[in-house]
């Protein structure tokens, strides 16, 4: 090793193959820790010689500063620019001493990705792709501020913040069988609808069912390469099947639930005396009352995003039983993890188990085998890591391994990750072209938005091969499958 960068006073040490550290300095309490190849670590330094005032390394130090974080401020190969806390990155505070942030957990709580798996291959239902993938697109409402056929009550929206996936399920979206394949059973507790404002409430009264808009999409997907076929076997893949993921989270309430939490915490910072590199970083004692309830609004969103993805799964199931003739039971649940969320886990640190709040930002669960938490089927594996990428080039299905629980609190990549903002994207690309030269490609795109096409563009991303084999080669996790879109169901 011995590769060294700096970039107006912070340095850059590579430690291993893969590894990059910045040495703890100044405010910093622990160093950060970067997973990426030459060209992850040179585009973080090129931004910021660039000026940009928001860049990813700045965050990565900053988050290093804030009390009780444990071991490392840690940024995954996708890592880009966020809010306050970067976007691919990871941090872990002691329950006690530590903090706990909106910034580290996004205004998207939980959003995630749940897979279906089918017995289908595409070349028995190839004459109905195009008839599939229309009703998909009527079936899976999608899109800015979208509402679906699900109409809630005050009441019931108390009941989808405190029940998750289940609430969906007792009203006969979904099977009995998908609860066992999702994180968490997809239902936390100590979620808290009191600590939910009247206003995001408001926004959810008919999103559950909705994928919305954004990077978010409903795709059909096929499994182009087996890397491990022993994982694959216990995950029940196979070469050339065709899968469904579903990529959304809590829609408006999520998002109104980091709008307000926002302006509480930059109060409690200034309250408990905590010094903000960044206002954008706005924390809080993890148990004092303001952390407790962020915590139970965040809980209550991360329920939300369950219900929804369950509800969205349900709809899926639907538009193929009505073009292919497909049962429910056809379709079952792989797994869904969420990727945006923070969660008391407990984790060995030097030697000591101990309780900690991990923050994960665009950075999704990836525990290894043995943990109890994991569906009794995956546990000797470990636990299925689904990693988008674009509409245009493919998405992975990985593990989680051991080494990553030691390293990364059970904890890897989510996607990509941008090269490119939205804005940038749709001045460089057409959304009517990127449409045409993925049919060229055999890919079908069916989109609310050609704007929002242009802002995901396969090209403002990075290469999620490459990502996705730093984390592998680092051993945080292993590949298991390689799977290309077919159709992508846009907002």
């Amino acid at each position: 090793m011995g590769k060294t960068m700096s970039v107006n006073g912070i340095r850059l040490e590579q430690v291993a193959p893969y590894v990059w550290e910045i040495p703890a300095v100044k405010d910093m309490l622990v160093p950060g820790r970067i997973y990426g190849d030459q060209e992850t670590v040179d585009h973080l330094v090129e931004d910021v010689r660039a000026g940009k005032e928001w860049n990813a390394l700045v965050q990565i130090v900053n988050v290093a500063t804030l009390p009780g974080i444990v071991k490392a401020s840690l940024a995954m190969a996708d890592v880009h620019p966020g809010y306050g806390f970067a976007i691919g990155g990871v941090a872990a505070f002691d329950v006690e001493e530590g903090v706990i942030s909106a910034a580290g957990v996004g205004y998207d709580i939980n959003c995630g990705v749940r897979t279906l798996k089918t017995l289908l291959t595409p070349e028995e239902i190839a004459d109905k792709q195009d008839k599939l993938s229309d009703t998909l697109y009527r079936t899976v409402p999608a899109g800015l501020g979208s509402t679906g056929d699900i109409h809630l009550t005050k009441r019931e929206v108390d009941e989808v913040l405190l029940k998750g996936a289940r609430f969906s399920l007792e009203r006969g979206y979904g099977i009995a069988s998908d609860l066992d394949f999702v994180e968490e059973r997809g239902c936390v507790e100590d979620a808290d609808p009191e600590a939910v404002s009247k206003r995001a409430k408001e926004r959810e009264g008919r999103q559950v069912g909705t994928l919305g808009s954004g990077n978010h999409y409903l795709e059909v997907q096929v499994v182009e390469e087996i890397y491990d076929p022993q994982a694959a076997d216990t995950y029940g893949l196979f070469p050339n099947q065709v899968l469904v993921s579903i990529h959304s989270g809590s829609r408006g309430l999520g998002h109104q639930i980091g709008e307000d939490y926002i302006k509480v915490l930059v109060q409690a910072a200034q309250k408990y005396g905590i010094q903000l590199p960044d206002r954008d970083l706005a924390c809080a004692p993890f148990r004092s009352p303001e952390g407790q309830n962020y915590y139970g609004a965040m809980n209550a969103g991360i329920n939300c995003a369950f219900a929804n993805r369950q509800a969205l799964a349900h709809l899926a199931r639907l538009a193929f039983q009505r073009t292919l003739g497909t049962r429910p039971e056809d379709m079952p649940t792989l797994y869904e993890v969420g990727h945006n969320n923070a969660k008391v886990e407990y984790h060995e640190v030097d030697g000591q188990l101990r309780q900690l709040i991990v923050h994960r930002k665009g950075a999704t669960r990836a525990f290894g085998p043995g943990r109890k938490e994991l569906p009794e089927r995956y546990r000797a594996v470990g636990q299925p890591v689904l990693v988008g990428g674009t509409m245009g080039t493919a998405s992975f299905i990985l593990h989680g391994t051991q080494l990553g629980m030691e390293a990364t609190f059970g904890s890897a990549l989510h996607g990509a990750g941008r090269v490119m903002s939205r804005n940038q994207a749709k001045k460089q690309y057409w959304g009517e072209d990127v449409i045409k030269g993925l049919r060229d490609q055999g890919i079908i795109i069916r989109a609310h938005s050609k704007a929002g096409v242009a802002e995901e563009a396969p090209g403002a991303y990075k290469d999620v091969e490459q990502v996705v084999n730093v984390m592998h080669n680092a051993g945080i996790i292993r590949k298991v499958a390689k799977v290309r879109p077919w159709i992508c169901v846009k907002g």
